[in-house]
């Protein structure tokens, strides 16, 4: 459920990303600017990177930022995008960004845009369902449709 409650901690996150945003945006090369707290409670910064062929994520390099440092985990993360007049505002993950951001951080929580309203969610919320092999799971599933439909016909 998404809390519009805000903790110092959530405005603070928001407030380094903003600031990195101002710093270094570019309409290209450098759109989205990521903070994340690791558990040690230090805060990690991720820029967008791009070109014409390629973009890594600003949660991306947010990311290797932590790992470099030895973070264990990440406890909360925010990605801020410029906004139609030049203003930075929340921005939430691209699905990559929600996949790489559970193997880090199965626990944390995201900082939101609800329909213009910011509020935080848990990563399992976000991302209910993410992508696993086949292997990696101890269930099987019926196929889609087994024992409820037959040649397009409701059994």
């Amino acid at each position: 459920m998404i809390s519009f409650d805000l903790s110092h901690s959530d405005v603070e996150l928001y407030t380094a990303a903003r600031q990195l945003l101002l710093t270094a945006h570019h309409t290209e090369n450098h759109r989205v600017a990521a903070a994340m707290r690791g558990a040690s409670g230090a805060i990690y910064l991720g820029l967008h990177i791009g070109s014409k062929r390629i973009n890594v994520c600003a949660e991306s390099s947010a990311l290797a930022n932590a790992r470099i440092a030895q973070e264990t985990s990440i406890e909360s993360t925010v990605a801020v995008s410029m906004d139609a007049h030049g203003e930075p505002q929340v921005t939430n993950p691209c699905g990559v960004c929600r996949e790489l951001l559970r193997n880090y951080g199965a626990e944390a929580t995201v900082l939101v845009d609800a329909g213009g309203e910011v509020g935080t969610v848990s990563l399992e919320e976000l991302l209910p369902y993410p992508w696993m092999r086949a292997t990696e799971t101890d269930w099987t599933t019926q196929p889609p449709g087994a024992g409820t439909f037959e040649l397009g016909r409701q059994r």
